[in-house]
């Protein structure tokens, strides 16, 4: 659309399929907070938020072996309190101290400008995912 009509489209879903195949940029929410966002394919391939991680994570592939899905440990917030610290802190592999007392900023990427990520352990995350096996 962008190309033929010079505009836009906001498309929201659940369906990251759909959002890998039609967008060139994506924006992760979590709990009603933007948790990342970048191009999609970078995205997709090296996610830099658990959340996003763990969404990638409990998404059924064509390409992956057969099996059970991993599941997001936990329970999401209560969005009808305020929010202290990272909203993701209680159900997150990568949480500490400093997550659930400071809500990070929805930072860019030192190597990568056009990502951003709203996590206190970013970089981590993202290595941690470069190096691991299962993940096409």
């Amino acid at each position: 659309m962008r190309e033929s009509f010079g505009t836009g489209l906001l498309f929201v879903t659940h369906d990251l399929g759909l959002a890998a195949a039609i967008s060139d940029r994506v924006y992760v929410m979590y709990a009603g907070r933007i948790v990342e966002t970048g191009p999609a394919e970078e995205l997709f391939a090296r996610p830099r938020h658990p959340y996003t991680a763990a969404l990638l994570d409990s998404t059924p592939r064509l390409d992956a072996p057969q099996g059970r899905l991993a599941a997001i440990e936990g329970r999401p917030p209560s969005l009808r309190e305020e929010l202290t610290g990272c909203p993701f802190a209680a159900r997150c592999l990568y949480s500490t101290d400093l997550c659930t007392r400071q809500a990070p900023a929805l930072l860019p990427s030192a190597d990568r400008p056009d990502r951003r990520v709203s996590c206190h352990h970013g970089d981590l995350v993202a290595d941690q995912v470069a190096g691991s096996a299962g993940r096409g």
